[in-house]
């Protein structure tokens, strides 16, 4: 197999611009992982136009396929979590080709999961977690139950991921698995959720109440990251935390964890005026309880 596919990504790799190549096989019968693919070739490249080029080929009555991944793609996944299969891939494969053992030291630092890098993730992940709660909240008051129920769903996906991050390690595609063994209480609201023979509404409603409690437990070590940002200045104004670097990640659910945060007191709201008689800008700072 390897041999078949050789003169394709010995030519990817005799390129300046490639950083490594990797071939992940498919383990059983039905493997998701690999897409039902029977091999995928992962080529990650410093700099490209397209973040992710993907061709796929035909052997021996088998499938093979080739993801050509910009560096700045895959750093992106791998803080965000947009492609699980990612940590997976990386993990298990095979490594072709490493320039200046580019792979090797990825796959130390991913194993390793460095501290300030848990950080960030949980930051986003508690930002997503306080997203999908406070929607499900206001759908479940306007009695939209069904729509309720999948935001629950979700908030408790984001909980569980937090968790297993908290723990130092990184969510897998079986972070259900993963859960079970180390937070048990999480997986069982997920049961309750799932299985409990309740109505909906009155599962919801305990629901609520409960993840309030595990929200407000990892409200510290979620909002780490961002109030350590935030603390850099006097105040900001929102835009400038959208452009703000390291705040790009939090992306669509800044605003409303920022209000969660102001609610908590955890942020403070500053007034500053504007030409306009009564209308002021809206700064926000870190809460001086906390400096």
């Amino acid at each position: 197999m390897e041999d078949i596919l050789r003169p394709i990504y010995q030519e990817r790799a005799s390129q300046s611009n490639t950083l490594g190549v990797l071939l992940i096989e498919k383990k059983q019968k039905l493997s998701h992982i690999t897409d039902s693919f029977d091999v995928i070739l992962l080529v990650i490249i410093k700099e490209a136009d397209q973040p992710l080029f993907i061709k796929h080929y035909t052997y021996n009555n088998k499938k093979a396929a080739m993801h050509v991944l910009a560096e700045t793609q895959l750093q992106e996944w791998l803080l965000l979590g947009t492609n699980r299969k990612i940590f997976e891939w990386i993990h298990d494969a095979k490594i072709l080709f490493d320039r200046n053992e580019y792979v090797a030291n990825l796959k130390t630092e991913l194993r390793e999961f460095p501290f300030n890098g848990r950080k960030i993730k949980m930051g986003v992940e508690f930002a997503k977690l306080i997203r999908r709660y406070v929607d499900g909240k206001a759908l479940f008051e306007s009695k939209q139950v069904l729509d309720a129920y999948n935001h629950v769903v979700h908030s408790l996906h984001h909980l569980a991921r937090l968790a297993v991050i908290e723990n130092g390690l990184h969510p897998e595609l079986t972070v259900w698995q993963q859960v079970k063994q180390i937070e048990p209480e999480i997986y069982k609201l997920y049961e309750e959720l799932v299985n409990s023979e309740e109505t909906l509404e009155k599962r919801l409603e305990l629901l609520f109440l409960a993840s309030e409690f595990m929200i407000h437990s990892r409200t510290n070590i979620g909002t780490s990251h961002l109030l350590e940002v935030l603390s850099g200045k006097e105040y900001w104004f929102f835009n400038e935390m959208m452009n703000e670097k390291e705040l790009i990640p939090y992306s669509v659910d800044l605003a409303v964890l920022l209000e969660y945060l102001i609610e908590k007191h955890l942020i403070d709201v500053i007034n500053i005026e504007t030409k306009g008689h009564g209308v002021f800008h809206r700064g926000y700072c870190v809460s001086k309880k906390l400096s």
